[in-house]
């Protein structure tokens, strides 16, 4: 059998070596931490009482789950064997300091009726905008997310020519920002949109109104929960990898991707592996930290590998001794002035004083992420990626702002219901994944040729080495991740 090395157990070399070992390889999956799924990971807390409070810690939105279940047909096995997610009646809560709240329904006629009712703008600007985002998205998907955009053949077919006949509505000259602008007579509506350019770490001032593809995945495709929280797709996929043969290495870090010519012939780790050389090396680490760690006698592709990353994040993970009606599974606690708290994250790279706060309370679905009476909160704010700022001072005054701006918003002392915590930080990101400064998606989108400057999911330089993940193309979050590796191992087949 044909051997392939996977480098990092993340949803992306997950993926790939499933679809390696439905393929006829031999595969191992080598990883530096004691778990799998990378930032798709999840670990528990005590409270005072020992209570026990679960937290997934990583992402917390799943869409487009075709992808995972995917993944299980191809090995010829049934998905819900595996893993089983329900369909979310609501997608979001949305709450302003000014005492305006609004729920973001999955019915989209329902959901109109909300923006009518609260904000007095029209359903039908919804509506239009919905269809739009579906549009975007059907003309990018073929040409952009299931194909290498470094080949030629992928802008040689009739789905390339689609694309170029729907370039202008695309969106690829104007913002965002812009583009919701001239959709929404509400700002607050502005603001709910513009949001989606967090999805991928930019600017909704700066990135293309391209992106306004992405509501179409929440919206028109739908927002879900799986049954045993997000950890559950990593588990998932980690047990259909072992009944097909996949070996994990954990605490098993790679330290040199050994090269021959044009080739690569092996791995070396640190414990020493003991093994064969490989015929395919997959990738799933940074590709910044790839080349810089593991190829640095390779030729570097400055170009892409200096590209501004993306923002990234900072987590506080609290155990809440109390439940909260008016809170759902996802919230969203705006900002009184967006356009200066992005200016702070991507100019000035710092934390705002007032931040955008997304609350995610997996308790809502499932009961047993905290103790009875309790909820687990995990806040997120947008951060800027770690260029050497004091985090130990800028969280301490976010964790401040974060108690003041919920406690003003749901009028409780939030910090005397704080049983337990954890936090997450751009450091400890990049410590954790190897992720380049911290960056949550590799490369920032913040300009119109954000696409085609992502890395390659092959290499130019040696025919059998492959690279998966956020930090190459199409970019980050669970489904591009799902994509990245259905891309790669397809050409991978291309060198048999």
């Amino acid at each position: 059998m044909p051997t392939a090395a996977v480098i990092g157990s993340g949803i992306a070399g997950l993926a790939a070596a499933i679809r390696l070992a439905v393929k006829g390889y031999e595969v191992e999956v080598f990883e530096a931490n004691d778990y799998a799924g990378g930032k798709l990971s999840s670990f528990e807390n005590t409270g005072p009482d020992g209570g026990l409070y679960r937290f997934d810690a990583g992402p917390s939105l799943f869409t487009m789950p075709h992808l995972v279940d995917e993944l299980f047909r191809l090995a010829g096995r049934n998905p819900a064997d595996y893993f089983e997610y329900i369909r979310l009646d609501e997608t979001c809560r949305y709450f302003w300091d000014d005492g305006a709240r609004l729920t973001a329904w999955a019915d989209h006629h329902r959901f109109g009726q909300e923006i009518e009712t609260v904000l007095g703008e029209p359903a039908e600007h919804l509506h239009a905008h919905l269809r739009d985002s579906a549009v975007k998205y059907n003309v990018t998907e073929k040409l952009f997310l299931h194909r290498s955009l470094h080949k030629a053949a992928t802008w040689l077919n009739r789905d390339a020519l689609r694309g170029y006949l729907n370039l202008p509505r695309l969106g690829v000259f104007g913002t965002m920002n812009g583009a919701n602008e001239r959709r929404f007579q509400h700002p607050k509506l502005v603001q709910l949109f513009n949001r989606y350019a967090t999805y991928n770490g930019s600017d909704p001032y700066q990135t293309p109104a391209t992106l306004n593809i992405i509501p179409h995945l929440e919206y028109n495709i739908g927002a879900f929960f799986p049954k045993d929280g997000m950890i559950g797709i990593t588990r998932s996929l980690v047990r259909l990898a072992e009944d097909l043969g996949v070996r994990f290495y954990f605490n098993t870090r790679v330290t040199e991707i050994v090269t021959n010519g044009k080739k690569v012939v092996d791995i070396r780790t640190v414990p020493k592996r003991i093994g064969y050389p490989v015929d395919v090396v997959v990738s799933n680490m940074d590709v910044v930290s790839t080349f810089r760690r593991l190829l640095p006698t390779a030729r570097q592709p400055e170009r892409i590998l200096r590209q501004p990353k993306s923002s990234s994040g900072l987590i506080f993970y609290w155990g809440i001794n109390r439940q909260f009606a008016e809170l759902g599974l996802h919230n969203i606690f705006f900002s009184n002035d967006y356009r200066a708290e992005f200016d702070c994250l991507f100019n000035q790279q710092t934390l705002s004083d007032d931040p955008t706060i997304y609350l995610n309370i997996t308790s809502k679905h499932k009961p047993d992420d905290a103790p009875p009476g309790c909820e687990n909160w995990f806040i997120l704010l947008n951060a800027p990626n770690n260029t050497g700022q004091d985090w130990d001072a800028l969280i301490a005054q976010a964790r401040q702002n974060v108690i003041r701006k919920l406690s003003r918003n749901l009028d409780v002392d939030v910090s005397s219901l704080i049983q337990s915590e954890s936090v997450l930080d751009p450091r400890s990101i990049e410590a954790r994944t190897s992720s380049s400064q911290g960056a949550l998606y590799g490369n920032s989108s913040n300009n119109r040729f954000a696409a085609f400057l992502r890395h390659a999911n092959f290499s130019r330089q040696f025919s059998n080495l492959f690279f998966v993940g956020g930090s190459v193309h199409p970019g980050g979050g669970i489904p591009l991740c799902l994509l990245s590796a259905k891309i790669a191992t397809e050409l991978v087949e291309e060198i048999r």
